[in-house]
């Protein structure tokens, strides 16, 4: 007889309504997600700042299990993905069994099973736990002096205040990524000026984004077959792209030559060299945006060179003496992409916690597992391909690999699983070996680099992820039986 398994997904969020509902379509429906905010939607809740938009086409960025042929543009804005996702969600009854507002802080595995403590005090306990918290949700707010002194009002990007307005108002943004890209844009000829303080200039490739016509819209519903073919051709476009991340030659080349002749359009010399990268493109995640080049050569838009110096009640202060007067301050500085599922306290097999396992950077097995966590896997965890790639498609590959182990457990083949820790070395020795060969290595500091300088990606085509997970090698894992001893 078949067991039927007790699972626990953290996160609400795009990868865990992928998890949630690749089990519930399998037969497995004992389940329930935590989530420590009081709806779902991950990064796509939390972010609602002006221009938000996803930087990978829509028709790509969704589940191939819940096509939809009614998006709004090419790159979709936030709220639009927002409601996509919460309406999948909704349509699978995730929300009845999701526990809002429920931060999971600890986390053990104690006697075959693992225990959960949230910061309310409320207890659970589950045969597996998958955590789904996402990539980039822990803001990265910098440490400049005098940043508590600002007279008016500022806050993080991922923290938008909307109860600012900021029609006619004087805005400072500082971040050039492609948050600080998108707001710039949006904030142009609304806001009375906008300064944008740039630390380091990044390639952006001005990709017109189309608004689909009602006429298409109507033929993607007549026809599902052109949602899949939509799918499959963006996709093969993207595994195109992912050959010019990780080796040099002619599609690296290539995609250099479109950045620097989309340059052309800033009309100062003086600007555009100063929005010049001294890096290669896409060391850092390159900027998808049609309009911010149109943003920056307004005259009410202004490029702000100088290193920050402080901050002071009346605005910033440049190390070239300028004072900067603002009413409004936005950090678009990032977030913490090594957090992971912490501050969460883990503890695996043997007292064994996360913080110790990761004490160097945080490491785990096929993108997925961590050795010395048995029944723990991870959605976008470690080295997942994550470099200008759908997550949706990522987290529908590690889907799929974790209900594999979950279908053998309830046929009795083991009770516990983890991966080997020879296993696990050896896969990260081989990501670090072909790191060197990236464009992430070749010279710019970015969020995709670990403690020591190295990146922290997938060095590899997506295709080949997508492979890895199609297979479960026993020989990779530690297998236990309790009845065995084993």
């Amino acid at each position: 007889m078949k067991r039927r398994p007790r699972v626990v997904i953290i996160g609400a969020g795009m990868s865990g309504i992928c998890m949630a509902i690749t089990l519930l379509r399998n037969g497995f429906d004992d389940l329930t997600i935590y989530e420590k905010a009081d709806r779902g939607g991950g990064t796509w809740r939390d972010n609602t700042y002006p221009g938000l938009a996803c930087d990978v086409p829509s028709r790509f960025y969704q589940f191939t299990f819940a096509p939809n042929p009614d998006w709004s543009h090419f790159f979709s804005p936030g709220p639009e993905i927002d409601a996509y996702f919460a309406r999948v969600a909704s349509e699978y009854g995730l929300p009845a069994r999701t526990r809002f507002g429920a931060e999971v802080t600890a986390a053990e595995f104690q006697d075959g099973r693992w225990s959960l403590t949230t910061a309310n005090g409320d207890t659970d306990s589950a045969d597996f736990v998958i955590t789904a918290t996402g990539l980039l949700h822990h803001p990265r707010t910098p440490h400049i002096t005098g940043m508590e002194s600002f007279a008016g009002a500022s806050f993080h990007s991922a923290r938008w205040d909307h109860a600012i307005t900021l029609s006619g108002k004087r805005v400072g943004v500082i971040g050039t990524g492609s948050t600080g890209v998108q707001i710039v844009s949006a904030l142009a000829g609304d806001a009375a000026h906008v300064d944008m303080f740039q630390r380091t200039p990044h390639w952006v490739l001005p990709i017109p984004n189309f608004r689909y016509s009602r006429a298409g819209s109507a033929l993607y519903r007549g026809l599902p077959g052109l949602n899949r073919l939509a799918y499959r051709s963006l996709r093969g476009v993207f595994e195109w792209f992912a050959v010019a991340l990780i080796e040099p030659g002619q599609r690296r080349d290539f995609i250099e030559t479109l950045c620097r002749i989309s340059l052309s359009r800033i009309r100062d010399p003086e600007l555009r060299s100063a929005l010049t990268p001294d890096f290669d493109p896409m060391c850092k995640r390159l900027i998808i945006s049609s309009g911010f080049f149109t943003a920056v050569n307004r005259d009410d838009v202004r490029v702000v060179t100088a290193a920050i110096d402080h901050i002071e009640p009346r605005g910033v202060v440049t190390t070239d003496g300028d004072l900067h007067e603002l009413d409004v301050l936005v950090y678009a500085t990032g977030f913490d992409a090594h957090a992971f599922m912490r501050p969460m306290k883990l503890t695996g097999r043997d007292g064994l916690t996360l913080d110790r396992a990761w004490a160097e950077t945080p490491r785990g097995f096929q993108t997925v597992a961590i050795p010395g966590f048995p029944n723990l896997f991870t959605l976008i965890g470690p080295h997942s391909p994550v470099g200008n790639y759908a997550l949706t498609a990522i987290a529908e590959s590690q889907a799929a690999h974790i209900l594999g182990w979950i279908q053998r457990w309830s046929t009795h083949e083991f009770d516990s699983i983890e991966p080997n820790q020879q296993a696990a070395d050896d896969f990260n020795a081989a990501i670090h070996r072909a790191l060197p060969g990236t464009v992430w290595a070749s010279g710019c500091d970015s969020w995709y680099l670990g403690p020591d300088g190295t990146p922290e990606l997938w060095p590899w085509t997506p295709d080949r992820h997508r492979t890895m997970m199609s297979r479960h090698d026993r020989a990779d894992y530690t297998l236990r039986r309790v009845d065995a001893g084993e």
